[in-house]
């Protein structure tokens, strides 16, 4: 489990401490870290640890959230697809996309295509199935520009733009 930030401007917006960074900054290292663990290496109450997590996620300014390592669950294949789209909106492609498993990231761009995907392959025979019987036999789908990750340079998950106020 990963530290994210959260994009939701929802919440009242309320200023770090010393004691909220160190707390993000250990759930950054380990999402799971026990709210005791947490109490002990910031010389604090397990009670304040806990009453700055609630408020720092009831406020949208952090969120602990699960991440997969597509590796890890057998994906071997990563790819970018460009989508280009005719006869439909680009947010209904977008939308049916998002509902395929093997697709993990859907955006609407500006550029040579309406649509970028990532999805992941755990194979080359299930990358043939994914691009030529799921993709392209899409409603709206017109065209397909894969490019397959050869060599993975960073993948952060656990990365988010957090800044000191």
């Amino acid at each position: 489990m990963n530290f994210a930030a959260s994009t939701d401007n929802s919440g009242p917006s309320i200023d770090l401490d010393e004691t909220d960074i160190g707390i993000i900054e250990l759930l950054r290292t380990d999402g799971r870290m026990p709210y005791r663990a947490i109490a002990r290496e910031l010389n604090i109450t397990e009670a304040t640890v806990r009453s700055r997590v609630r408020r720092l996620e009831e406020t949208n300014t952090m969120r602990v959230v699960a991440v997969t390592d597509t590796q890890a669950a057998g994906f071997d294949m990563l790819l970018a697809v460009g989508v280009q789209v005719e006869g439909r909106a680009p947010e209904e492609v977008a939308r049916e996309l998002a509902q395929i498993p093997e697709v993990f990231s859907v955006n609407a761009v500006v550029g040579t295509h309406d649509i970028e995907i990532l999805v992941v392959a755990a194979d080359q025979q299930g990358l043939n199935t994914l691009l030529s019987e799921t993709l392209a036999t899409l409603a709206g789908v017109c065209k397909l520009t894969p490019s397959l990750a050869v060599d993975v340079l960073k993948n952060q998950p656990d990365w988010v733009p957090f800044h000191d106020a």
